[in-house]
């Protein structure tokens, strides 16, 4: 299973689908559209705005398809959802572009713009859905066949699990689990004979995910054995797998619930993805334009910063420190040096209001944030957001999931340059304000959207102006 190749296809069917629509368009505007003004038929003359439209249509089709999510989870499509997603993006890329590229054509009159619109929508929605539908159906037929599968493990090893395994194993039309194996829990004796292999104990299930590269996790215990699965759910959380159980525990799990399947065996699934996908697009364009804009504008500042950190005391400008981000995965954030250099000789510690270790320009850099702008080239980068949970070291992290194992959830989405917790809370000078904070963190991930983010936003630039940063 290749899910790069999938997104290849799509996206090159896309394009030329969206550029032969754009041609036999063109063609029809001149044949019908002008031709009828006219009053008599003109020769189609493919000049300059022609090449223009095939020039950047075709991109704006593909720009507009990767916002509504189509290059996504590439293997999981239904054909359902497509046809719906296909006739709403088609009809909006439709209006952009007849608002954009025809309000200036040559028509005999205005029912002539109900002509190009509808002909233009007909076009491109008949011949691009026409081959996306074909790359999705030749996808499920190999999915059903068991020629593509997803690297699944079941935790459980009671009577649940083996006749989850076993349904699985004969359903008359493959989901596309391949099961590596199962995980015991409480190690309780397992109910399988010799039937799937055993992989341990479920407290090892993170390390599992990552050495059999698991896509799907399905969740099958005992009733006694309830009271282990939320700390095993915690274990996974920061994982990108898709996580699957027995209806009957869905008052237990936390996340997007939707059901797996009509005709195959009955598990609901609960979805990583904590954004609707479209929203997670433009949340992400949303990044790209305001950290290039924020660096252009705000470069005078940065500048300013840079020099008086220099004058001021030795050492380089920017600090660099590992940080745990989306996934669990370590990156180097970026930041104004505001303290003195070898201020952690001792070990890692977290500053406060009165720490010695902050210089003097280091105090009122934090106390309006400018260290944090650095911060921008992180979002540049794709390792952080505009908005979201504040990202920590591995050494807090690990002391702080002693008490609250729930902080792994923060790992499904990009940490931010500010957050609903700094916001709220402020920063943070132990581990149990950590702890506290992470109270509003999981409210964002529980009401993750646009419209908060920009709240945010808000409030972080009146608490900038106020000077509340420390």
């Amino acid at each position: 299973m290749n899910p790069q190749l999938q997104r290849i296809k799509y996206l090159v069917a896309d394009y030329f689908t969206a550029l032969i629509a754009w041609i036999l368009f063109f063609i029809y505007r001149k044949k019908f559209i002008e031709s009828e003004k006219l009053g008599y038929d003109i020769p189609v003359e493919f000049d300059k705005n022609f090449l223009i439209g095939i020039a950047i249509v075709p991109l704006i089709w593909l720009l507009l398809y990767k916002i509504a999510g189509f290059y996504h989870d590439v293997y999981r499509r239904s054909r359902l959802n497509t046809t719906g997603q296909s006739i709403l993006v088609s009809l909006i890329g439709a209006i952009i572009l007849f608002f954009a590229l025809m309000l200036d054509d040559f028509i005999a009159d205005y029912s002539s713009y109900y002509k190009l619109f509808a002909g233009y929508f007909f076009l491109h929605f008949s011949i691009s859905f026409l081959a996306r539908i074909i790359i999705l159906t030749l996808a499920t037929k190999q999915i059903q066949r068991g020629k593509i599968g997803f690297n699944t493990i079941i935790i459980g090893n009671g009577a649940k699990a083996v006749k989850i395994f076993k349904d699985l194993s004969t359903e008359r039309v493959s989901t596309g689990h391949e099961i590596i194996g199962y995980c015991t829990i409480n190690g309780s004796k397992t109910e399988f004979k010799n039937e799937l292999n055993t992989l341990g104990p479920a407290e090892n299930i993170a390390s599992l995910v990552d050495q059999y590269r698991i896509e799907e996790i399905i969740i099958a215990p005992e009733k006694e054995e309830l009271k282990s699965i939320e700390k095993i759910i915690s274990l996974i959380h920061d994982k990108n797998v898709m996580i699957k159980a027995d209806p009957d525990l869905k008052d237990l799990l936390t996340g997007s619930v939707r059901l797996s399947a009509i005709f195959a065996t009955p598990l609901i699934e609960i979805s990583p993805m904590v954004m609707p996908v479209w929203q997670m697009e433009i949340k992400r364009i949303i990044d790209i334009l305001a950290a290039i804009l924020g660096i252009l504008f705000l470069s005078p500042l940065l500048l300013i910063t840079a020099l008086i950190i220099k004058s001021n005391s030795p050492g380089p400008i920017f600090y660099a420190q590992e940080r745990i981000g989306k996934w669990g995965k370590p990156f180097k954030i970026l930041k104004f040096r505001t303290m003195f250099i070898d201020a952690e000789k001792f070990g890692p510690a977290l500053s406060s209001k009165e720490d010695p270790r902050i210089t003097s320009v280091g105090k009122v850099l934090r106390k309006y944030r400018i260290d944090e702008l650095p911060q921008l080239i992180n979002v540049l980068r794709g390792e952080m957001s505009l908005v979201g949970p504040r990202p920590e070291r591995a050494f807090f992290i690990e002391q702080i999931v002693i008490n609250a194992p729930h902080y792994k959830l923060l790992h499904r989405v990009k940490p931010g340059i500010t957050s609903w917790g700094m916001v709220n809370y402020g920063y943070a000078e132990n581990v149990e304000q950590m702890i506290q904070r992470l109270r509003y963190d999981i409210l964002y991930l529980d009401n993750m959207s646009l419209v908060l983010d920009f709240k945010i936003l808000i409030y972080t630039i009146l608490t900038v102006i106020k000077g509340r940063g420390m």
